[in-house]
């Protein structure tokens, strides 16, 4: 099988499949450790050494409830816990996502043990936290405030009364808005500026640029390379840069479909209302066809972001 259909020498980054490849496979985790401790300014005996991919499906206590499933999911040498999601468009309640998305690595340190031995064997907890991150690598601007112009913007728990006093430090919520990301090659300060540059710009480059001359981008450029993927791995690629111009297609003409109809109806309403039919109508079509390539209810649930009874129902 050929690349015929895709004219660009690399991977899109901002694809599933690219993303996945780079960030949820064990086998390419220097990719995320280099990632990390750029994003964390991590230096020295502060590094991440290692990192360990866990299950990035999470079962709620209660079976009845929503369950989570992330793009990728991991713990450093350190005990620490990263939930790594890509959005590529704004969601409704996207923040209250995130809180319920870090709820479930939270709940699941609550390890249980006997501090003396009782004649009813009581349970107690050992509550002793390591620290959760939620990273949401964002292909949109969380807001219009000319005033909040950072690429990354990191929330933390603090107390009210104190400024900038962290009542805990054992949860951080880092968002990086992509779109505000505008350096040149020329203007690239440090490792996270490289890292920003390579994730927005790796499709549309001929080859690797002489300002990412670290080792860790040169193999990210040969792993990224079109032409020497098998003919599976291609097809999988070309599915998801599908999924993903056709998503934002839709988004394109919802947007325009929006904003038409708000001119009656009031523009914002309007074009709320255009791109969540749009979106819920290109989930929908999607969602028959994976259904149709036998593939799971869950898995389709992950990719659409549909409920499972949503899903039942096509």
């Amino acid at each position: 099988m050929s690349s015929e259909g895709i004219y660009e020498r690399f991977i899109n980054f901002y694809t599933d499949f690219a993303f996945k490849k780079f960030f949820g496979t064990p086998a390419n985790k220097e990719f995320l450790i280099s990632f990390l401790n750029a994003l964390l300014k991590l230096e020295g005996d502060e590094e991440i050494k290692d990192i360990k991919h866990l299950n990035t499906e999470k079962l709620p206590i209660v079976e009845a409830d929503r369950k989570a499933i992330y793009d990728v999911y991991c713990e450093n040498n350190k005990g620490e816990k990263f939930i790594v999601e890509m959005q590529k468009a704004s969601q409704i309640n996207f923040i209250d996502r995130s809180i319920y998305y870090a709820s479930f690595p939270i709940q699941e340190q609550g390890e249980k043990g006997y501090i003396r031995e009782m004649d009813d064997k009581k349970v107690y907890w050992k509550y002793e936290l390591r620290k959760v991150y939620v990273i949401g690598v964002l292909n949109f601007v969380i807001d219009d405030n000319p005033d909040h112009t950072e690429v990354v913007t990191h929330a933390k728990i603090r107390y009210d009364e104190y400024d900038k006093e962290l009542y805990s430090d054992k949860l951080e919520f880092i968002n990086i808005e992509m779109p505000k990301f505008q350096k040149s090659e020329d203007e690239l300060e440090n490792m996270l500026d490289k890292w920003f540059f390579a994730m927005k710009n790796l499709y549309h480059l001929a080859d690797r640029p002489k300002a990412l001359r670290e080792a860790i981008f040169k193999r990210l450029f040969n792993l990224a390379e079109i032409s020497k993927y098998k003919p599976n791995e291609l097809l999988a690629y070309r599915d998801s840069l599908k999924d993903y111009r056709d998503y934002y297609n839709t988004i394109d003409f919802a947007e325009i479909k929006g904003r038409k109809e708000g001119r009656e109806e009031g523009r914002a309403e309007g074009l709320v209302e255009g791109i969540t039919k749009g979106a819920q109508s290109k989930a929908y079509e999607i969602a028959r066809q994976m259904l149709a390539d036998g593939i799971s209810i869950d898995m389709i649930a992950k990719y659409t972001k549909l409920s499972q009874e949503e899903i039942k129902k096509i």
